[in-house]
């Protein structure tokens, strides 16, 4: 059962509102969780950054979620946070069932504790944060900088400030608040598209960080971009004998373009060391779309690898 903690009223006046003031009403929503054991999901609205414009974050506390154990948490950061959870917010009207998912696994013993974060996109801005800001030399360029100015309203790419939100600001104030470990093999990150191009983009900048991957219907042809970013994997792609990366697609609407560049991507893992189902995966859904639903029908696939 879901259960929507929603923190409004820190938010009246965004402009004077900073994490420090956020971890008060955070620890009294901690000290109900202790109490319930049913799963919830706290929203903080309008989260302040410095580097980036505020945004809802979601945090999904499964059911039993225990804030004393000694036991910590394994934390997954999850993009596009509106449609994780909650079907009424999602673009689609489903969403992917994460929390359920994750509640279902965990009582099977399938993976190991863990709560969900997943900070919401900014719709106009969300090409120029979650596309990989690599080559840094291409992705500068005039030409670039003018077509993405010409498609986007933007000028540059702003995925280097997203994921300085992600591990300057946004782990600190969760491992400040909740239960969780802070090693990088207890921190995953995942996302859907354009989510599957920023989450093996913070894999490669920050492999300290994140010790897994998943991505899912991943949006790899991107005019210029896409291709340009695969060439620079054979040298950014993290250590195979320390973290997992989690892929797949689907043959459907736009899915269907996929399969030509995974097959790149997939040559270039197998160069660099990782092997297909212990460290690195890689599945095709016949028939599945490039949508919620397709996603939430097979999440438990990505979860448990990441996650277990």
């Amino acid at each position: 059962m879901k259960i929507y903690k929603i923190i409004t009223s820190l938010f009246l006046i965004t402009s004077f509102i900073s994490c420090k003031s956020l971890s008060v009403t955070t620890k009294d929503v901690i000290t109900q969780a202790e109490k319930n054991t049913e799963s919830q999901v706290v929203v903080y609205e309008k989260f302040e950054s410095k580097y980036i414009i505020p945004r809802n974050v979601e945090v999904f506390l499964p059911e039993g979620y225990d804030a004393t154990s000694k036991e910590k948490y394994k934390v997954l950061y999850m993009h596009d946070g509106q449609n994780v959870f909650n079907a009424k917010t999602s673009y689609t009207g489903i969403d992917w069932g994460v929390d359920e998912a994750i509640d279902s696994l965990m009582k099977l013993g399938k993976i190991k504790n863990t709560i969900v974060v997943a900070p919401w996109n900014t719709v106009k801005k969300r090409f120029s944060e979650y596309m990989p800001k690599a080559p840094a030399a291409l992705t500068e360029s005039p030409e670039v900088k003018a077509a993405l100015k010409k498609n986007t309203g933007y000028d540059s790419l702003y995925s280097d400030e997203y994921l300085k939100f992600l591990v300057e600001e946004l782990k600190p104030f969760i491992e400040k608040n909740y239960n969780v470990s802070p090693k990088k093999e207890d921190t995953s990150v995942m996302g859907s598209s354009m989510g599957g191009l920023i989450s093996l983009y913070a894999i490669c900048k920050y492999p300290e960080v994140f010790g897994a991957a998943g991505c899912v219907s991943t949006h790899w042809p991107v005019q210029v971009l896409g291709e340009a970013y695969i060439s620079t994997l054979p040298t950014t792609l993290p250590d195979p004998t320390t973290h997992k990366i989690y892929f797949d697609f689907g043959t459907e609407t736009l899915d269907a373009e996929y399969e030509p560049f995974q097959k790149k991507v997939d040559e270039i893992m197998v160069a660099k060391g990782y092997t297909q189902g212990t460290n690195w995966i890689t599945k095709k859904f016949d028939g599945a779309s490039h949508n919620e639903k397709s996603w939430n029908e097979r999440v438990h696939i990505p979860l448990e690898f990441l996650l277990k």
